[in-house]
C-alpha cells in the first residue's frame, strides 16, 4: 500500500501537522504529512553553521511559518523511517493486544489520582513547561537567557522526535485506548483532535525519551534517575488514556533511532558541546526549582 504524499490529520496535543511533518508548542497550529519536502531540519544558511550553532529562531527557523518552533536538526530526508523500523501495532484480539487492554485496565485508577495529575502535566508539550519534566532530575529548570545552547538542543530536538514518528502514524492510523473503550483522557481538550491522530507510535514519548537519552549524556553521572523519567515521561500517555502500551514502548524505540542519528549532525554535535559547558556552569549555582520534587516523586512511586 503506498504512503499518501498529502494527509491532514490532528495530532496529539503539542503535535498538529496541517501541511507539512511538524512538532509544535501547545496551541500552536502546524503543518503535517511527513512526507512533504520542506518542512522538518535546518537545510541551508547559519542554522546549518557547526563553527557557531545558532540559538534564535530567526537564525534556526520554524518549522511552518508563525508557528514559533524551532526546526530540527535534521531534513525530513534524514529520519529514520519509523514505519521501515517499527512492527506492525498488534492485532486486534491478539495476545499482544490483550495486554496492552490489560494495561489500560490496570492503570485506570493511578490516572485518577497523583499520578494521573502528573501524567496531565507531561502531555503539555509547549516549551519549556516540557523540558522542565525533568527538572526535578537535571536540578534546574530550562531557561533561554541561562542556557541558549542547552534550550536550543532541546528544542530541535523535539522536533525531530517527534516527526520521526509520523511516517508509522499516519499509515496505521491505529484507534487510541479511550476511543476504543469509550472513556476520555486527562487531557479532555484534546480529545477530539486525538480520535483521528494515530496512536502508533507515541510522538510524546519518543520527545521525553529522546530527551531523556540527550540529557544522559550531558549528565552521566544522573543516568538512572533521567532515564527512569524519561521512561515515566512515556507511561504518562497510557497513563493518560491517550496510548497503549506498545504505542509508547515502540516511541521509545523511535527516540533511540532520532538521537542515535544526530550524533553524526555536526551542529547537533557543535551544539552539544556548547550545551554541556552551560550545564557545568549552571550545575554550580542553578536558582532554585519551582517545581513541587517531593510531590512528583511521591506520585511517580505510585505503581498499578
Amino acid at each position: 500500500m503506498p504512503l499518501p504524499t498529502r494527509h491532514l490529520h490532528p495530532a496529539p496535543r503539542g503535535l498538529a501537522p496541517r501541511s507539512c511533518p511538524v512538532v509544535l508548542a501547545l496551541g500552536a497550529a502546524l503543518a503535517s504529512p511527513l512526507f512533504l519536502s520542506g518542512c522538518g531540519g535546518s537545510h541551508a544558511g547559519s542554522a546549518n553553521d557547526p563553527s557557531e550553532p545558532p540559538t534564535t529562531l530567526a537564525e534556526v527557523g520554524e518549522t511552518r511559518p508563525g508557528s514559533g518552533v524551532m526546526r530540527g536538526y535534521l531534513s525530513a530526508a534524514q529520519y529514520p523511517d519509523s514505519l521501515a523500523l517499527l512492527p506492525a501495532p498488534p492485532a486486534p484480539g491478539s495476545a499482544a493486544a490483550q495486554a496492552d487492554q490489560a494495561a489500560f485496565e490496570n492503570t485506570r485508577a493511578l490516572a485518577q489520582g497523583p499520578r494521573g495529575a502528573l501524567a496531565r502535566q507531561d502531555a503539555n508539550l509547549k516549551f519549556p513547561a516540557s523540558a522542565n519534566a525533568f527538572a526535578c532530575t537535571t536540578g534546574f529548570e530550562f531557561d533561554p537567557q541561562l542556557t541558549p545552547h542547552l534550550t536550543t538542543l532541546m528544542q530541535r530536538s523535539f522536533a525531530d522526535a517527534g516527526l520521526s514518528t509520523y511516517k508509522a502514524k499516519v499509515f496505521y492510523q491505529r484507534q487510541r485506548p479511550f476511543v476504543v473503550n469509550n472513556t476520555g483522557t486527562c487531557t479532555p481538550d484534546d480529545e477530539t483532535a486525538l480520535r483521528s491522530d494515530g496512536s502508533y507510535p507515541s510522538g510524546h514519548t519518543a520527545i521525553g525519551w529522546a530527551w531523556a537519552l540527550v540529557l544522559t549524556s550531558l549528565m552521566p553521572e544522573r543516568t538512572d534517575a533521567l532515564l527512569a523519567r524519561g521512561y515515566a515521561f512515556g507511561q504518562s500517555r497510557m497513563i493518560c488514556g491517550a496510548h497503549w502500551q506498545s504505542d509508547v514502548d515502540n516511541g521509545r524505540v523511535v527516540a533511540a533511532a532520532v538521537v542515535a542519528r544526530l550524533q553524526a549532525d555536526p551542529v547537533y554535535q557543535a551544539q552539544w558541546k556548547r550545551a554541556a559547558a552551560e550545564v557545568a556552569a549552571l550545575r554550580q549555582a542553578a536558582p532554585p526549582l519551582a517545581r513541587d520534587c517531593a510531590a512528583e516523586s511521591q506520585a511517580l512511586a505510585l505503581k498499578p
